[in-house]
C-alpha cells in the first residue's frame, strides 16, 4: 500500500463485561478488559468502547462510568468513550460529578455517547418513564453544559455546583439512527453517533444550517461486530459459537420486549452458522483478517470485542497476540493520524 492509497480506519477495542454461566467468571473478565485496555493503548488503538445495561442476568456492564475511569488509570492516550450512556436515567446532578472523576482519571480523553435506552424494565427500574426518554437526555445535555461551567447554578429549585470542574469538559455526542436525532445532535451535542452512519447526511447538512463547522461527508461506520484472529478458524469459531449465540439472542429478547417483536438480524431466529456466514462475526486467519480491514474502505471503524459474551480471556489473548504480530504491523497505517 503506498501512501497516497492509505486510507483512514479508526481502531477501537470494546467491552459490554457480559458473563453467563456457562463462560469466563466476572472477576477473570474485568481483570482481563483492564489489561486488554493496557494492550490496545500500548500498540496504537484509537478509543475503548463501553456499552450499558441494567437489570441483565449475565452482568452486562451498569455502570461504564467507574469502567471508563479504571480505563483511564491504566491507558496513556487512547480515548475512553462509553456508548452509550443511558442518560435519562441518571439523577444529572451525580452524572455530571461522575464525569468530571471520570475525566480527570482519564487525564481529558473522556468522550461521552449519550443515549436514549429502550428496554422498559430499566426505565422502572429507576423511576423513569421510557416516554420520557426524549425530554430527559436533552435535559442531561443542558445540564451537563451548565455544570461544567464552574459556576452556581438553579435547577429545579435547588442551587448546585459541581465540582472539580473538568478541564477539558468530555466531548459530548448523541448516539441514535432517527434522523430528528441527527438533527438534534447538531443542535445539542458536540458531534453524532449513529452505529451505522444512519442520517450522517442530515446531521451534517443541519449543522451548516446553523452555521456550525462542516463534520464532513460521512461517519466512521462500524466493521464487522466481532473479529477473532486465529491459527485455525473453524475450531476456534466452534468454541465462540455459544457466546455470539448467547450475545444475539439476548439482544432478540430485549429487542422483543421495547417493541413487541424481533426485528431486523434477529427476526426470524437465531441460527449461528448464519451469523457466521453473515459477516458481522468473524473468525479469520492473520492474512483474512489483514484483507478485510484493508477492504473495509474509507471513513469506517474496525472493532475488537475480544471477551464477547463471556469468551475465555485466555483464548483472547491469543487471537490479541496474533493480532498484534502479524495482523497489526500491516494495517497499522490506516488509522487517522
Amino acid at each position: 500500500m503506498t501512501c497516497n492509497e492509505v486510507v483512514p480506519v479508526e481502531f477501537v477495542i470494546s467491552f459490554d463485561m457480559r458473563a453467563p454461566a456457562f463462560g469466563a467468571p466476572a472477576q477473570e473478565l474485568y481483570d482481563a478488559a483492564l489489561d486488554m485496555c493496557a494492550w490496545a493503548d500500548r500498540i496504537g488503538f484509537d478509543a475503548v468502547g463501553l456499552g450499558e445495561h441494567h437489570a441483565s442476568e449475565d452482568g452486562y456492564l451498569p455502570s461504564p462510568i467507574p469502567m471508563a475511569s479504571a480505563i483511564g488509570a491504566r491507558t496513556q492516550r487512547i480515548t475512553v468513550r462509553p456508548n452509550v450512556i443511558q442518560a435519562p436515567i441518571y439523577d444529572p446532578v451525580k452524572l455530571a460529578e461522575d464525569l468530571s472523576v471520570a475525566q480527570f482519571l482519564c487525564q481529558g480523553r473522556l468522550e461521552v455517547v449519550i443515549g436514549a435506552g429502550y428496554r422498559p424494565y430499566e426505565f422502572q427500574m429507576f423511576g423513569k418513564r421510557r416516554e420520557d426518554r426524549k425530554d430527559l437526555y436533552v435535559n442531561a445535555f443542558t445540564f451537563l453544559r451548565q455544570a461544567w461551567s464552574g459556576e452556581t447554578f438553579e435547577y429545579e429549585g435547588r442551587s448546585v455546583t459541581i465540582t472539580p470542574v473538568p478541564q477539558p469538559a468530555p466531548r459530548l455526542l448523541l448516539g441514535g439512527t432517527h434522523p430528528a436525532v441527527a438533527r438534534r445532535a447538531a443542535q445539542i451535542a458536540d458531534g453524532y453517533y449513529p452505529p451505522a452512519g444512519e442520517n450522517w447526511h442530515i446531521y451534517r447538512q443541519t449543522c451548516l444550517d446553523l452555521g456550525k463547522p462542516d463534520p464532513g461527508n460521512a461517519f466512521k461506520a462500524l466493521g464487522p461486530i466481532f473479529t477473532h484472529v486465529s491459527r485455525d478458524p473453524d475450531a476456534d469459531w466452534k468454541r465462540i459459537a455459544p457466546h455470539v449465540k448467547h450475545v444475539v439472542e439476548s439482544y432478540a429478547e430485549w429487542t422483543v420486549e421495547a417493541y413487541g417483536k424481533a426485528a431486523g438480524p434477529f427476526a426470524g431466529g437465531i441460527d449461528v452458522d448464519n451469523l457466521r456466514a453473515g459477516g458481522a462475526y468473524q473468525v479469520l486467519t492473520p492474512e483474512a483478517a489483514v484483507d478485510m480491514i484493508k477492504g473495509l474502505g474509507r471513513n469506517r471503524t474496525f472493532i475488537l470485542t475480544p471477551l464477547l459474551g463471556g469468551l475465555d480471556p485466555d483464548l483472547a489473548w491469543q487471537s490479541l497476540r496474533l493480532f498484534e504480530a502479524e495482523v497489526w504491523p500491516q494495517v497499522c497505517d490506516m488509522r487517522d493520524l
